[in-house]
């Protein structure tokens, strides 16, 4: 997408990434039946201060269109990245903005910053069942099914594990 900047949120980025985030999750019927995870996926500067937050926005208006929480093992965001492995969470386009490129262009920030850190592979979580153009976005990427990676972080949510090895140079 031409026009689209992506850069680490400022925390005058937080309210509107906290409600992008929130209606991405509710349009794709992710928080149905959830205890509480709204409210995490609200709470920006939690996730800012141990991870970093990074938004993508409109150049031309300034416009927040998207975010992603890209961590590292150990961090108390991470879920399920091992040694030498990045990890994103929390992706969300606004709904207004997708098939715009918005995520295609958060993953790659995130595989580009774990690149720069020296990671061998990025991690991620995908909801059992989740919107198959998410599916298919992270498939054209090349992230793998990794089913060692998957859990459940509460009874009936299944998370399927994927991963993409990085080039070392």
């Amino acid at each position: 997408m031409t026009g689209l900047l992506v850069r680490l949120a400022d925390p005058a980025d937080f309210p509107a990434i906290a409600r992008l985030t929130v209606a991405a999750y509710e349009a794709d019927g992710q928080l149905k039946g959830e205890h509480g995870y709204g409210a995490v996926l609200a709470d920006v500067s939690t996730r800012a201060a141990e991870g970093a937050v990074l938004v993508a926005v409109d150049e031309a208006t300034g416009a927040v269109l998207g975010s992603v929480t890209f961590v590292l093992p150990g961090t108390p965001f991470a879920e399920l990245s091992g040694p030498g492995e990045a990890e994103f969470r929390m992706l969300a386009v606004d709904p207004a903005a997708q098939g715009r490129g918005v995520g295609a262009a958060l993953v790659r920030a995130c595989v580009d910053r774990a690149t720069e850190l020296g990671c061998a592979a990025v991690v991620i979580c995908v909801r059992a069942g989740m919107a198959v153009p998410a599916h298919r976005l992270y498939e054209r990427l090349g992230f793998v099914r990794t089913p060692e990676k998957d859990w459940s972080p509460v009874a009936g949510v299944a998370l399927l594990g994927l991963r993409l090895a990085l080039a070392r140079t």
